[in-house]
């Protein structure tokens, strides 16, 4: 990077630095501030002043000490060596950092963004003599046990390969030579750069048309997500939004993670560093850090980075999209991100939007989410990707009245809503199922009848039906009592109270609950339902209400969470015989 002295500093505010003598620099430019060598970026340009966004301390720094341009735009590296390693918000290497120079990052430090000694075994896939477009794959490298990582041609080039190479490599070693269309012979190693506020392009953007699954049963049943789809989980401190996160990112249906901790606690990101490389992964059987790349910027790094490190995350994301990779991307808290951009913004002495949020918030929100969604890649092959983007939002006092939430909901087509009432009665995940929503039910709902069973969204619109009525029934049991209630509601709140206790509720930390397959949620809930049908028969034949609530049958429907996957169709046989037996017992007492 050639670094040219073009300013001076006449200004210090915190994370922001005005400079004079700007002349010549564009805006998001990165610049080195004061001989410390700060990493920068130009957020603001009047005639010759800038506004610099700071990425690190600033203390110290005073009025006449110089800065320097760089002539490029804030950009990742992407290339072999992502998988496995820890970011901070701009892409430095923190274990590398840490190994360096400990548990402090040293103001200035300048490190590879990805290992340069690394040698990897690159075996191509292009030919000598193919002309090649931007998107189509010259050669392939095993990144990890789970990750086949394949190199492409940048998205801007068009051309003949001239050269290609097959063996070790290092990432900065040229591996093709391309001929573009005006006879530039273009040399080629495994990095691409891009900068992070422009979205890698793609041919087409498509619909979601499948679930994401993710083995939590109450966001696959009542409010499930499209691969390729956004969601945002709102909710107050201590509902377990981190947690939820943390089971997406180790169970759903994508090939790669990408974690981005922005202004979380140190502690949690802690809980995500210790846990990841212990967990096995279900698909591979290895360590789940075998497909993640985590991004770790917690709330005592310096303010402005939050700003950048979700756009670092997405970045990445789109390059292993672009492979045909179904990525999905956490962030957590959104809520935390716009906090960066509020106390920025009023440094900048912007006119303040509501709540002193910039007047951009909601634009510079959807800028994010947009860039997920299932695409069809650049490339010959017309390979399909896709990145799913879920954002925590961390509501100051759980209100989702706030200008964060309300700017997230505008965008996003599911909305997971945390309760803080569930949370206390220690029900997790605490999805509120009368608060959230799934605008991609309609298309999934015929996914599941086709491809899980044919009556799926029948029994779920029957769940919703029923957890519905029973908010209605609860008013009236405050008011007036239980004993006041027909026994048809009554039964309506048993088999209530059923559904939220025995499937909603799922331990995380469970060895078997903690995941649970499509066909067994399918089983699970139909179990119940059934109870529900015979229950209401019975008590038109005269069954008792007591008799039907203490059924033996019952205790058995409840532990069906906890049957591993492999034995749970023989258990759910076993089940259906007692409890259809049972009920044929009931039934004839009643009728004598």
């Amino acid at each position: 990077m050639n670094d040219n002295k073009v300013g001076v500093i006449s200004k210090v505010a915190g994370p922001l630095i005005i400079a004079k003598g700007m002349t010549g620099v564009k805006m998001y430019d990165v610049v080195r501030v004061s001989d410390k060598r700060l990493i920068g970026e130009v957020i603001e340009l009047r005639g010759d002043r800038a506004s610099i966004q700071v990425y690190e301390e600033t203390a110290g720094l005073g009025p006449g000490e110089p800065v320097y341009q760089t002539g490029e735009a804030l950009s990742v590296e992407l290339g072999p060596g992502l998988i496995e390693s820890i970011f901070d918000g701009i892409q430095r290497p923190l274990s590398v950092i840490y190994d360096q120079e400990g548990d402090k990052i040293p103001l200035g430090i300048d490190v590879p963004k990805l290992n340069r000694d690394k040698v990897w075994n690159f075996k191509k896939v292009a030919k000598v003599g193919d002309e090649v477009v931007g998107g189509d794959i010259l050669g392939e490298v095993v990144e990890t046990k789970a990750v086949l990582h394949k190199i492409m041609v940048p998205p801007t080039l068009k051309g003949k390969v001239t050269w290609i190479y097959e063996g070790e490599a290092k990432v900065e070693d040229t591996i093709a030579k391309i001929v573009d269309e005006k006879g530039k012979e273009i040399s080629l190693n495994m990095i691409q750069r891009w900068p992070v506020r422009i979205r890698r392009p793609y041919t087409k953007k498509l619909a979601p048309t499948q679930p994401m699954v993710t083995g939590q049963r109450v966001i696959d049943t009542l409010f499930p997500i499209a691969i390729g789809g956004i969601a945002a989980i709102p909710g107050p401190f201590g509902s377990g939004k981190t947690v939820v996160q943390h089971q997406l990112a180790k169970w759903a249906d994508a090939d790669i993670v990408i974690f981005v901790g922005c202004g979380e606690r140190g502690n949690e990101m802690t809980d995500v560093l210790m846990e990841f490389p212990e967990l096995v992964d279900a698909k591979t059987g290895d360590t789940i850090m075998k497909r993640t790349v985590l991004i770790a910027n917690t709330s005592n790094m310096p303010v402005a980075a939050r700003e950048a490190s979700i756009y670092t995350g997405i970045t990445i994301a789109e390059y292993y999209r672009d492979m045909g990779y179904k990525v999905a991307v956490m962030a957590d808290s959104t809520s935390r991100w716009a906090e960066a951009l509020r106390e920025m913004s009023s440094r900048l002495e912007e006119m303040p939007g509501e709540e002193g949020y910039p007047a951009y918030l909601s634009s510079r929100l959807a800028e994010f989410y947009e860039r997920a969604g299932i695409v069809q890649c650049l490339g010959s092959e017309g390979r399909q990707g896709a990145v799913s983007a879920i954002g925590a939002v961390s509501p100051p006092g759980g209100d989702t009245s706030e200008p964060v939430s309300q700017a997230t909901l505008r965008i996003v087509k599911v909305f997971w809503g945390l309760s803080a009432t569930l949370a206390y009665r220690r029900h997790f995940p605490a999805i509120d199922w009368l608060k959230s929503y799934s605008l991609y039910d309609d298309v999934l709902q015929e996914y599941f009848d086709k491809n899980v069973k044919k009556d799926w969204s029948k029994q779920v619109a029957m769940a919703h039906n029923i957890l519905q009525q029973e908010a209605k029934l609860n008013e009236i049991v405050r008011l007036v009592g239980a004993d006041s209630l027909e026994f048809q509601d009554r039964l309506t709140l048993e088999v209530a109270r059923s559904i939220r206790e025995d499937y909603l509720h799922q331990i995380a930390f469970h060895d078997v609950d903690t995941f649970t397959s499509l066909n067994k949620q399918y089983g699970m809930l139909n179990l119940i339902l059934t109870w529900y049908k015979l229950g209401q028969d019975a008590l038109n034949n005269n069954v008792g209400f007591q008799q039907i609530t203490k059924m033996k049958v019952i205790e058995n429907i409840g532990r069906m969470k906890y049957v591993a996957e492999k034995d749970f169709d023989n258990q759910l046989k076993v089940v259906q015989e007692e409890l259809a037996k049972e009920y044929q017992e009931l039934a004839k007492g009643g009728q004598q």
